[in-house]
């Protein structure tokens, strides 16, 4: 017997806590070591959510269009050349969905770790992912349930952490007004480095389309799913980084991890600062339980397409174990060997990569298949996907320059996969 389709309210909830995890508790430590008004600091995330909007309206269309799990891989193998296809999925295999999990994970742990220093981070890390693996492993329709009750707890909990702060006794002297040479810091490399804390943040506006076979209606759900659940995130996260400038010091949050234990702190005093934190800790395994859900239908459509990757595409019950066990190994060797830091910048800058190949896709398509059905068509068609590809594509640049490291890293991920495909995959033909 089939198991249940997947609702609009469970692809949102995917979408959303994809998103609403590490990035959000985290990034603002990097981003203030270089930029101290406030201004730049949230234009930063409004202009990641216009970014991300853009990129899920764009998605929508794709997705309508060509409507099967898979996401990138799906897109780029009917839009371009199944070696493109399978570079995605590659990258989405190795670091697209392992890297995020791990760092959510690592997150998770940090922030445990600060409430309760008797635990280890790392070794609380690689439980939760490990349990979750079992969980999404065994039932679809309880992964399912398990999913939208912890993220809509996460939601409320995170609207209520914003309204204390409104309240707090002593708040910071801060101005959301532009202050004298902030318009320059928005066009300095600065800036667009910071962008890729903020575009990795963001990371999982395109969920639904990993999925998509396993909707009901997706044609017009997907969309739906992308748009609603990115649009409510950019509304979370620029009250809750207002929220963390309000309440705690820049030169408090400088370079640290544990942002919303910081600011927890000077919310709710010692001990509510502490029971926040592991609340906050709990709410990340919202966030890892979706990639774990979402991230292995990558892997099982590849290997429904390529018979080398066979394995993956098992299923039983309509649920990928294979692919799940597979990406679940790849995330704990990242909890095992990466610092935290580190595995952010270069799974930010691949990832970017890969969703502004897929994002231009969306006219190689109109021009290769102009008679294709499309359900839905991005709105403001060709502005849209444009204001995407600038975006993203000027701070690509800007992390090639400041990052080389974790960028060289990134393109040699790239590399591998299309010396994988050259080498084994096109030799050896799906049956």
């Amino acid at each position: 017997m089939r198991s249940k389709k997947i609702s609009l309210y469970t692809a949102t909830s995917i979408v959303v806590a994809n998103m609403i995890g590490t990035g959000v508790f985290t990034s603002l430590g990097y981003q203030v070591i270089d930029i101290k008004s406030v201004f730049p600091l949230l234009t930063l995330w409004v202009v990641g959510g216009i970014t991300a909007l853009c990129g899920a309206l764009t998605y929508g269309e794709l997705a309508a269009s060509l409507p099967r799990s898979g996401g990138e891989y799906n897109f780029l193998r009917e839009i371009y050349h199944p070696s493109i296809g399978f570079v995605s999925g590659w990258v989405s295999a190795t670091v697209g969905f392992a890297a995020p999990t791990a760092l959510a994970a690592m997150a998770l742990g940090k922030y445990a770790e600060s409430v309760l220093p008797q635990l280890n981070a790392t070794y609380l890390a690689a439980i939760v992912v490990v349990g979750l693996t079992i969980l999404h492993a065994g039932n679809k329709n309880f992964g399912s349930k398990f999913q939208n009750m912890f993220t809509t707890v996460k939601v409320i909990l995170i609207f209520l952490f914003i309204g204390a702060g409104f309240f707090i006794e002593i708040p910071q002297s801060i101005t959301i007004l532009p202050q004298p040479g902030d318009f320059e810091m928005l066009l300095s490399p600065a800036f667009a480095v910071s962008l890729i804390y903020v575009s990795y943040a963001y990371t999982g506006w395109n969920a639904a389309a990993y999925i998509s076979s396993e909707m009901e209606n997706p044609k017009k759900n997907v969309p739906l799913a992308l748009f609603q659940g990115t649009l409510l995130v950019m509304v979370l996260y620029v009250l809750l980084n207002f929220i963390f400038l309000y309440t705690a010091s820049m030169s408090s949050l400088e370079g640290q991890v544990e942002i919303g234990y910081i600011s927890a702190i000077q919310i709710f005093g010692e001990t509510g600062g502490k029971l926040m934190g592991i609340t906050i800790s709990l709410l990340l395994i919202s966030t890892v339980s979706a990639m774990v859900f979402a991230g292995p239908r990558v892997m099982q459509v590849m290997g429904e397409d390529i018979s080398f990757f066979r394995f993956l595409s098992k299923t039983k019950n309509d649920i990928p174990r294979n692919a799940i066990i597979f990406q679940s190994v790849l995330t704990l060797l990242f909890i095992f060997s990466s610092s935290f830091d580190q595995a952010l910048t270069f799974a930010g800058f691949t990832l970017s990569l890969n969703t502004f190949l897929t994002v231009a896709g969306v006219f190689v398509l109109r021009i290769k298949k102009p008679d294709l059905a499309r359900p839905f068509k991005v709105p403001g068609y060709p502005i849209t996907p444009l204001i995407f590809l600038i975006l993203v594509g000027w701070t690509l640049i800007f992390i090639l320059r400041d990052k080389p490291t974790e960028s060289l890293i990134g393109l040699a991920t790239v590399s591998a996969g299309f010396l994988i495909y050259f080498l084994i995959v096109r030799n050896k033909k799906s049956d």
